[in-house]
């Protein structure tokens, strides 16, 4: 009677907290694509996130970050000045005035998951599988053709003299020589989304974690503040759409490759472009 008592009361035990956190099964989509990544939007869960052992930063490590990148491109822009040089007229400085702050604030967010954490692979879910490759590139396609739709609407509303982003203002009318030309296109297309990732569904999305909110909640905060943390009023809508299939692919695999996969696949094609503007073929 009592093993069997034990054997009933063990199979209708709850499913317990850390079973909840396993990889979805609905990840492995076995009726296609669409039809899979819609049970994984249905079930993902609406709880919180467990508590990360270990992980001793929040909030201020990202507003940390932040200050590093802001202040990183204003000390960079200021000693320009002091000399007498434009970011426009140096190449040098058009490479390092892109490159650096994000290259740096990134190594800032890394640094903190070291000291007040367990490191990037288990604070910031830094980590690459098949699996991540496969769905990130699919939303990554996804996102290309959302972002050509968005961008064409956009630049009818803002008028295309209007219609170009930050670094693309800055390479304008200017022909780069090759090597800076392939250097900037290496960080527009690769460099760059992996940085952004590490900071935003990295860092941040692990912050809202540690609130104990939802993955929800972490995919609507970083979605907003990524297209705020450009500081390109213009583009900020049209940064929205480009961040929603970034951010669900953080969202469905809980991890930061497939988002990194995403996002390089979404700025492969504007990073070529400018290569080629760069360079005078277009």
């Amino acid at each position: 009677m009592c093993a069997s008592a034990c054997c009933s009361a063990a199979g209708s035990r709850p499913v317990t907290r850390l079973q909840s956190v396993s990889e979805p099964e609905s990840l492995k989509p076995k009726r296609g694509f669409v039809a899979g990544f819609v049970d994984s939007v249905r079930d993902i869960s609406r709880n919180p996130e467990p508590e990360r052992v270990g992980q001793r930063w929040g909030f201020g490590a990202f507003l940390l970050v932040e200050a590093v990148f802001i202040l990183s491109a204003v000390f960079i822009t200021a000693i320009a000045k002091q000399f007498g040089v434009s970011l426009l007229d140096s190449v040098p400085l058009v490479l390092i005035g892109s490159i650096v702050p994000t290259v740096l604030a990134a190594g800032v967010a890394i640094v903190i998951t070291y000291v007040r954490g367990n490191g990037p692979k288990i604070d910031l879910r830094f980590s690459m599988t098949r699996e991540d490759v496969a769905i990130g590139l699919k939303l990554g396609i996804l996102g290309l053709v959302l972002t050509y739709a968005a961008a064409t609407v956009w630049a009818k509303v803002v008028g295309e003299e209007n219609a170009t982003s930050a670094v693309g203002d800055l390479l304008s009318g200017s022909n780069l020589p090759l090597g800076a030309a392939i250097t900037m296109f290496l960080y527009v297309s690769l460099i760059g989304p992996v940085c952004e990732e590490i900071i935003y569904r990295g860092l941040l999305w692990g912050a809202v974690e540690r609130q104990g909110w939802s993955r929800w909640a972490a995919f609507g905060l970083t979605t907003v503040i990524f297209a705020i943390g450009h500081f390109e009023p213009l583009r900020t809508s049209l940064l929205l759409v480009i961040a929603i299939p970034i951010g669900i692919a953080r969202l469905l695999t809980r991890r930061l490759g497939a988002s990194i996969v995403a996002h390089v696949m979404n700025n492969f094609l504007p990073g070529l472009t400018l290569l080629l503007v760069a360079v005078g073929v277009m």
